[in-house]
Order: structure tokens, then C-alpha cells, then sequence
């Protein structure tokens, strides 16, 4: 490196770390960094074939401190081929997704996906790449320092798949185009390095930024998806008022911005009926749905509108407030699945079944993991988990549902997989699961109970805090399991690396039993054993003869503090993890004892709570 390249290179590496001090400070996160892209792309659809050309114009800005000398890019398309990771591990699985199993293998050329990838030019120089599955290898011609901004321009085609998993054409209830992740996207790039993880058919995992994208499509077609559109008058149709009058041509160029999002979507089909309902105070609510279905399927959607609303106001207010303008419920998906300002999913189902089933759940995924982009391929939990607690919440209240505890189910199917024997921690990588049970389990069920036992560790209006402070430091940024629970610290103030290291880190299980009440003349002495390996406060509720309750509290001492409790609970000393048994005493101020009980309310997810409870027998001391 000559001396002149030398000086450039220092300067604007410090101008980038003053630049990034400054903003960490003003984040609430000092040293925190994310990379930005900027796209631009024109996209030309044969509605006859399923194919499009694309070219794409990306502005890349290396926020980070390193040297970049190479990119990656995701090609998901290229998924759907036979022959395809994804289509061999479907295929070798023990416990396939129903909807995949062998169909990739059985795709003929005009029903495959693809994205070929015709030339790429970095700052006008062309670049060499090679395409190896559903990752484009790019050599750079020039590295991009930290702090620099450098620009690729690309041409490609591409082929719509049949629809078999998320994203496709001619999905089973006959939407044409269901078009998620179906350009060339580029990969994250953060302080773990490169995030260029083939798609085997699990989450996602983008670089925050604005897109710019017109889609010329057959003018018969009404799309819809993240963004917001730029020109009704053009096209003859707005959001706002639905057909104007369409001009004469064959095809019409749909205009899209959408400000800072790591995605983006669209659906199009001729028969789509387009409904809206604005949130007070809020976004207005877009519903894409093909007229052709049966009456009952129609009137469904519009019955779910007003809960829809009612959803959005929940999350928001539980978590933080939607930032958009929009959002989009659109009839093209396989189940449900959220993405940038939008969620595609089955439109046939139940009333209560596309509420329950697949609206709560895509919706909360704005906030885990729209807003809160964590990495979903390393901590699947933390979306699927976290999406999962707020639904459960959401739906206790809104269906009038008035659970004590709305999380019931979910602590059973952990509970299941925890004394299932072939448990894998959630530090697993999502496509690295023995089999697709154990992920889903681990992912939605155990990540659901990570909170709602948290609330247990910390007290409920603590995490209920926790969840307002976390999205107001990590909205629009992509954090982690420590970021998490750093928040919780802060909030509470506990210690709580125990907690994430023993429930997401290992299969470390919780289990506590009463062993022994040994009830003399004045006084009766509870004993406590700890059985599994990892720790925990306890409450502790006693039952005396005249059928009063006391409520006790034993601190874990590596938590370094307490929850707050009501003031009739008593506080006891702290239990070190290490001693494997407790004991504490009771007068008999209060009357006899008849029971004792561990976790009454069922929160703390242990595995056997058959010795949470023990009773004596007067008379003969024994239990019963």
C-alpha cells in the first residue's frame, strides 16, 4: 500500500470510528455497528412463463471496522431444484415438512426456481462470481474500506417455482405470484463476520435498508406488499381508492419505496379483492384476498379485520409502537409467514382459525423479528419464541380467553421434549436439528417459555418492562441473546447470565421437590432438595390446617438480589446453587401445617412437578 492510499485509509477509518462512537452513544449501545444497503431495482414479469429480468442497483455501506475484500449474496430461488440442499435434507429427514417432503425432486425445468445471475459490476468494473447453490460468491475488485460506501449494479433472471415452501406461483389456493426472497439479497455481515448460510428451508437474516422497486407486471394484475406505493396515478390504481381507470397497454409498472426494512415482498394476482381499516392512531391496514373464494371464506376476511386492529393496538402497546404507515395481510402463503411490512398466508382457513393460527402469531413477528432483527438462523428462539409469548398474551385477552396462566400448553410441549431424551440446546443452528420436532419445540415453545419464566425470575411487571426497553434500544437493529438479556439486568436490577446460559446454552433441566416436613411441638421444618442441574429462585406456598396460605420467597443467590414481591410474602435466605438440599422453619403461631408447595402458579417449568407438593398427616408425621 503506497503512502497517499495509506493516509486515505487512516483518515477514513477514523472519521468511521468517531462516526460510530458518536452514534453508539446516542443508540444507548456504545460500539455497536450495522452494515446499510440501499437498493434500486426494475423487475419485468412474464405473467405466461413465471419468469422475470431483473436489474439492480445496490449501494452497500461498510459500516463495520474491517476490510471487506469479498460480498455474498443469497440466491433463495435457486433452493427449488432438484438436487438442492434443501431438496436432499428434505429428503433424508427423519420427519420431513409435510409440504416439501419430495416435491423439489420432482420439479420439472419450467417448474423450477432460479436466479442467474447475467453480470455484476462493482463502481462500474466488472466482478467475477460463481453461484454455488443459493449463494453468489463475489470477488471484489477493489475492498471496501470501513466507513466507504461502494455500489454493485446487477442483471439477472430469474424463474418463479412452483409453490412449494413460503415463496412461489400457483400456491394451492391458486394465488399466481407469492414473491418472498426472490432477488439476489445480500448477505449480513456483522461482528461474527459473514452470514452466508445456504437456504435448506428456515429463517432469514437481512441487512437493514431502503428499497426502491418497480415491478412492470400484465395490467390485469393488483399487487400487494412491503411499501408503499408511488404511483397510482400512473397505474390507475391506489391504495387508497382502488381502481381508477386503468390505461390502455399490456403491462403497467408498479412503483414500491419502502424506508428501512431488510426485505422485501409482493404478491400479485388478477382476482385479488383489496380491503383496508385504519388503526386509531396507528396504521392502516391492508387485506389482499381472491374473490373467488367461497362466501363463507369471504366473509371470514372481512370478520377479521376489526380483531386484526385489535392486534395491532395489543403488540403495540405491550411492545412499542408500529413505525410504519402500513401493514399488509395478503392471501399467498403456505401456513403464515411475516415479512417487511406484510405477512403472506392461507386464506381458506377457519375464522377462528386464521386469528388463533396464523394472524396473532405473523403480526407479533413484526416486532420479533421484524423490527428486532435478530438472527433467526442462529437464535431461532428468540423470534419464534418471543412472537410466541406476545401471541399467547395477545390472544388471552382479545379472545377473552382469561387464562391464569395463557402459556399452559407451552410449558407442556417443553416439558415433553425435556424428558423427551434427544433434546438439543437452542444454541443449535436452525438447520442443524436432528429433526424438525425438535427445532420447532425448541424454537417456539421452549423460546415461549424462556420469557414467561423470566417473568417468573424477575417479576411480571419487570419483563413487561424489559420487552418496552428492549425495543427501544434494538428496534431497527439486529440483537442478540446477550443484548436481550442485558436489557433484563439493567431493568431489574438481577443478575441473570445463569439464566440464559443454563436454558438456552445446554438441556440443563429444572427440577425441585419437597422432601420432608418434620412437624415437632412448636415448630415444623420444610425441607427442600434441588434434583436437576440448573438453578432457581422458588416461591413457596404454605397451607395450614385452617385452610390460610403464606407465601414464601427463597433468593437464588447467584441472582445477587430479589424480585419485588407483595409485602405479605416473606423473604427467606438465599439458596447457593451447589447445596443440593434446603431447609427452613415455621412456628406454629400460624396453626398446623398441612401442605407445602413449590411454584404454585405453575410458572417455573419444572420437569416433574409430582414432588413440587407434599402433605402430612398430623397424627402420624408421615406424608401423604
Amino acid at each position: 500500500m503506497n503512502s497517499f492510499k495509506f493516509i486515505t485509509y487512516l483518515c477514513l477509518l477514523t472519521l468511521f470510528v468517531f462516526s460510530n462512537s458518536v452514534l453508539g452513544q446516542s443508540q444507548s449501545n456504545p460500539g455497536y455497528w450495522q452494515q446499510h444497503v440501499d437498493y434500486k431495482m426494475k423487475i419485468d414479469v412474464d405473467v405466461k412463463n413465471y419468469q422475470y429480468k431483473g436489474q439492480q442497483t445496490l449501494v452497500y455501506t461498510n459500516n463495520s471496522p474491517d476490510v471487506l475484500d469479498r460480498v455474498f449474496y443469497h440466491l433463495y430461488f435457486n433452493a427449488f431444484q432438484p438436487g438442492s440442499e434443501m431438496d436432499v435434507r428434505s429428503r433424508t429427514i427423519a420427519d420431513p415438512d409435510r409440504r416439501v417432503r419430495d416435491r423439489i425432486s420432482k420439479l420439472k425445468p419450467d417448474e423450477i426456481g432460479f436466479i442467474k445471475v447475467n453480470s455484476l459490476k462493482q463502481n462500474g468494473t466488472k466482478l467475477n462470481f460463481e453461484t454455488v447453490g443459493t449463494i453468489l460468491e463475489v470477488e471484489l475488485h477493489q475492498p471496501i474500506l470501513p466507513g466507504q460506501k461502494t455500489t454493485f449494479e446487477m442483471d439477472f433472471d430469474a424463474q418463479v417455482p412452483v409453490q412449494i415452501r413460503r415463496s412461489g406461483r400457483n400456491n394451492q389456493e391458486g394465488v399466481v405470484f407469492s414473491m418472498a426472497q426472490w432477488y439476489p439479497k445480500m448477505a449480513e455481515y456483522d461482528f461474527e463476520g459473514w452470514h452466508a448460510d445456504p437456504y435448506i428451508g428456515r429463517e432469514f437474516h437481512g441487512v437493514w435498508g431502503d428499497f426502491d422497486v418497480k415491478i412492470s407486471i400484465d395490467r390485469n394484475y393488483i399487487l400487494g406488499g412491503t411499501g408503499y406505493l408511488q404511483n397510482p396515478n400512473e397505474i390507475g390504481y391506489g391504495y387508497e381508492t382502488g381502481v381508477v381507470k386503468r390505461p390502455e397497454g399490456k403491462k403497467l409498472t408498479w412503483h414500491f419505496k419502502a424506508p428501512m426494512v431488510h426485505d422485501f415482498t409482493w404478491a400479485a394476482d388478477p382476482e385479488y379483492i383489496h380491503d383496508k381499516m385504519q388503526v386509531p392512531d396507528g396504521p392502516t391496514l391492508h387485506f389482499f384476498y381472491k374473490k373467488t373464494m367461497p362466501s363463507i371464506n369471504l366473509q371470514n376476511w372481512k370478520d377479521i379485520q376489526p380483531k386484526t386492529v385489535e392486534l395491532m393496538q395489543f403488540f403495540s402497546e405491550y411492545v412499542g409502537k408500529y413505525p410504519y404507515k402500513q401493514y399488509s395481510l395478503i392471501q399467498g402463503g403456505d401456513g403464515g409467514m411475516e415479512y417487511g411490512m406484510c405477512t403472506l398466508m392461507l386464506g381458506e382457513g377457519t375464522y377462528n382459525g386464521m386469528i388463533t393460527g396464523v394472524i396473532a402469531h405473523e403480526l407479533a413477528h413484526t416486532w420479533f423479528q421484524f423490527l428486532l432483527a435478530n438472527n433467526e438462523a442462529k437464535h431461532e428462539w428468540m423470534d419464534e419464541g418471543f412472537a410466541s409469548y406476545i401471541e399467547s398474551l395477545a390472544l388471552n385477552t382479545i379472545m377473552n380467553r382469561n387464562k391464569s396462566n395463557p402459556f399452559e400448553q407451552l410449558y407442556r410441549a417443553y416439558t415433553n421434549l425435556a424428558l423427551s431424551g434427544i433434546e438439543q440446546p437452542q444454541t443449535t443452528h436452525a438447520d442443524r436439528y436432528t429433526l424438525n420436532i425438535l427445532y420447532s419445540t425448541a424454537a417456539y415453545s421452549k423460546g415461549a417459555v424462556f420469557l414467561a419464566q423470566l417473568g417468573y425470575v424477575i417479576g411480571e411487571e419487570n419483563l413487561e418492562k424489559t420487552l418496552k426497553k428492549y425495543f427501544q434500544d434494538w428496534a431497527f437493529k439486529h440483537p442478540t441473546p446477550n443484548d436481550f438479556i442485558r436489557v433484563a439486568e439493567k431493568v431489574s436490577g438481577l443478575e441473570l447470565d445463569w439464566y440464559l446460559t443454563d436454558w438456552t446454552r445446554t438441556t440443563n433441566t429444572i427440577d425441585y421437590g419437597v422432601s420432608k416436613i418434620v412437624a415437632e411441638e412448636k415448630v415444623t421444618t420444610l425441607n427442600l432438595e434441588r434434583i436437576g442441574l440448573m438453578p432457581m429462585p422458588l416461591d413457596i406456598e404454605v397451607t395450614y390446617i385452617d385452610g390460610s396460605k403464606e407465601l414464601f420467597y427463597i433468593p437464588l443467590q447467584m441472582m445477587r438480589g430479589e424480585k419485588p414481591t407483595d409485602d405479605d410474602v416473606i423473604i427467606l435466605k438465599d439458596w447457593p446453587w451447589a447445596y443440593p438440599t434446603y431447609s427452613f422453619e415455621i412456628d406454629d403461631s400460624k396453626g398446623e401445617v398441612v401442605s407445602v408447595s413449590i411454584d404454585p402458579n405453575e410458572f417455573m417449568a419444572d420437569i416433574n412437578r409430582v414432588n413440587n407438593t407434599l402433605t402430612i398427616d398430623r397424627e402420624t408425621n408421615e406424608k401423604d
